[in-house]
């Protein structure tokens, strides 16, 4: 099939380009690195009147240090970000997850705003932010604000974000060096999109956890944090953590669901199955006999 009509601009500024989505009245759609949305539109699943090509903004690209973290913008390359030195350093985490993502090919065009901004519930990057604390910067003709990745994500590709408002940034805090990375996912194929994964990092300072930020992605309507497990975490020296005992308990923040790929059981099944070998692994752990 072929898109229905609408009308293209191509804004050169972040100013121009809410200008034209508070004009259009809803009837706009971004378009960032078009990975999926040109298949939505050639099924006309989206209609939009107006197409806001985002990609000639140069102020949405790039990744940089700011003060008390990284920032990086909605139109930096997914395939540029996994080559950055800078996050390889400080986000570890994003870097690995961001490896998940998709297939090289989609990589070279998807940008790390556009996963963020479309909210799909199985997705890595997402649920990335949410783990990791990150913030959004969101602009529209009547300002700026400010929103935790925590409280972005609304439902099924649901955000907080306005019709007339634009992702244009996202920061995610600064982490010490030497912490953890936890990550892990299942999925029919390489590439596809995770029937169940986790990501998340945790912090240790004088031989016990100080912090941790865990999420779970394929497991409902949004990314969900693993509150209980990552309360359960804090203040432990790793030769007490309890993986499986922990793994119940991030399970139990989940909201699984059955599908045509899999079941509600088989997804609480399996998360609390890697979730205890990825803390094992990450905190070199001996399984429980």
């Amino acid at each position: 099939m072929k898109p229905a009509p609408f009308d293209y601009v191509r804004p050169g500024s972040v100013e121009e380009a809410c200008r034209i989505l508070a004009e259009a009245g809803g009837g706009a759609t971004v378009i960032a690195g078009g990975q999926t949305l040109m298949p939505l539109l050639n099924l006309r699943m989206s209609q939009p009147f107006v197409l806001v090509d985002i990609g000639g903004i140069s102020e949405l690209q790039g990744i940089s240090a700011v003060s008390g973290g990284v920032r990086i913008g909605p139109m930096t390359r997914q395939a540029d970000a996994l080559e950055d030195a800078l996050l390889a350093a400080r986000l570890p985490a994003l870097v690995t997850a961001l490896g998940h993502v998709g297939h090289y090919q989609t990589r070279n065009r998807g940008t790390l705003g556009g996963s963020i901004a479309l909210g799909e519930p199985a997705a890595e990057m997402p649920a990335t932010a949410v783990a990791l604390g990150a913030t959004m910067e969101i602009a529209s003709v009547r300002g700026t604000r400010q929103v935790a990745a925590a409280d972005f994500y609304i439902g099924p590709y649901m955000t907080v974000l306005e019709p007339d408002e634009l992702l244009v940034g996202v920061t995610y805090p600064d982490l010490p060096e030497g912490h953890l990375v936890l990550f892990r996912e299942l999925a029919q194929r390489a590439g596809d999109f995770a029937l169940v994964g986790m990501v998340g990092m945790a912090v240790l300072e004088g031989g016990v956890v100080a912090r941790a930020g865990l999420a779970w992605f394929g497991m409902g309507p949004t990314p969900i944090r693993m509150s209980q497990a990552e309360a359960a975490l804090s203040g432990r020296m790793p030769k007490d953590i309890d993986a499986e005992a922990l793994a119940v308990l991030a399970v139990a923040d989940a909201a699984p669901f059955d599908d045509h790929h899999a079941s509600a059981e088989y997804r609480r099944t399996v998360g609390r199955r890697i979730f205890a070998r990825t803390l094992r692994e990450a905190f070199d752990l001996r399984e429980a006999a």
